[in-house]
């Protein structure tokens, strides 16, 4: 079935990543590279092209559109921390389970696994522009990948399909004092975490790593 007129085949194919869009001034550790996080983003918008416009073969919904927020955000930044290392080769990615951060400088630790180091990348996605969550307060390297697609309620909200895209990556060394634990009631079975406070989002903001430049012309024209 051909794309044209087609609104969810149209949005099987991702909005590419702005090459205009990336910092030259931006501080990065361990060796990364602005050009390492464009390789491996490009690689997931290749990978998530491929799986919808296969899902949309078999007239069945794509990821995005599929999965819990929660779910596809995980895969997202899962993706990015699995494939980063793939570009930048000293960084490696985290071999032990659950183990912090996402990525570790290559060699530094046995196996390259380390359940809990201050040296490396934390990685999360997001569909929200601040109030990042974690499940602890860490003194860290944390980059956040900021993306926009549909929802699985969209649907039932009528917001029309539209391509997954990258709307900005940012990034900063966070201290405990950038974090904030949210409470819950004692009846709530919500797990316990912490947001990046406005003090973190500061310095994150400030080492911006990558913001779409479409976007930016699309707020200063309304």
């Amino acid at each position: 079935m051909s794309k044209k007129g087609n609104p969810e085949a149209l949005a099987c194919v991702p909005h590419p990543v702005d090459p205009a869009g990336f910092n030259p001034r931006v501080k990065l550790p361990h060796g990364l590279t602005t050009e390492h996080i464009r390789l491996a983003m490009s690689e997931f918008l290749i990978f998530l092209g491929f799986v919808n416009e296969q899902l949309h073969t078999k007239d069945i919904k794509r990821f995005e559109s599929m999965l819990m927020p929660a779910g596809f955000s995980s895969l997202v930044g899962e993706f990015m921390g699995a494939s980063i290392p793939n570009y930048c080769s000293t960084l490696v990615k985290n071999r032990y389970h659950n183990g912090h951060p996402d990525m570790i400088p290559a060699g530094r630790f046995p196996n390259d696994a380390a359940q809990h180091a201050e040296e490396g990348v934390e990685i999360k996605a997001s569909r929200y522009g601040r109030g990042w969550q974690g499940h602890n307060a860490e003194d860290t390297w944390l980059m956040v990948f900021v993306f926009d697609s549909n929802r699985p309620v969209d649907a039932l909200m009528k917001i029309p399909p539209k391509p997954f895209r990258f709307v900005k990556v940012v990034g900063a060394r966070l201290l405990k004092a950038d974090w904030l634990f949210a409470g819950r009631s004692e009846t709530s079975r919500r797990t316990i975490t912490a947001s990046v406070t406005t003090s973190g989002y500061q310095k994150m903001s400030k080492n911006w790593i990558y913001e779409d430049t479409s976007l930016r012309s699309r707020v200063a024209k309304a």
